[in-house]
């Protein structure tokens, strides 16, 4: 390139990456609305969250914890064949949808001695488990 060449090309550059670096930068809002998640159901929260440790029929094979189907409506403690451990023995209670709750809440609170270490502090997610646990039969 000749000399006058160069010097309007650079001109020419320099003036165009001006031009660039000066104009505003602006973000384009999203033209598609993103739904809300879905909350998650409680068969699913069961799955990712007890299922490690607990069956849900008669028919699973044998876990940590004892099977949950019937649960709501059941004595505390009760599963056949199950070896609870001893605070347990001193629980006289029929596990109800409040009962579940504090339970899943902070197990040792509702039974002392309790080996089960989940605690689950959001009530949303114990009241999908516990609507989940209703309806195994």
């Amino acid at each position: 390139m000749t000399r006058p060449r160069l010097a309007s090309f650079l001109i020419s550059t320099a003036y165009i990456a001006l031009i660039l670096l000066a104009a505003p930068i602006t973000r384009t809002p999203a033209q598609i609305a993103v739904p809300d998640a879905r909350p998650v159901d409680g068969a699913t929260l069961f799955k990712q969250q007890c299922a490690a440790c607990h069956a849900t029929g008669k028919n699973d094979a044998p876990r940590q914890g004892p099977e949950l189907a019937n649960i709501v409506g059941r004595r505390a403690g009760s599963v056949a064949g199950f070896k609870y451990s001893a605070g347990f023995a001193k629980a006289d209670f029929v596990w109800s949808d409040d009962k579940l709750d504090a339970w899943l809440a902070n197990p040792q609170a509702v039974i002392p001695g309790a080996i089960m270490v989940y605690r689950q502090a959001n009530a949303a997610t114990r009241a999908a488990l516990i609507a989940y646990l209703k309806e195994l039969h």
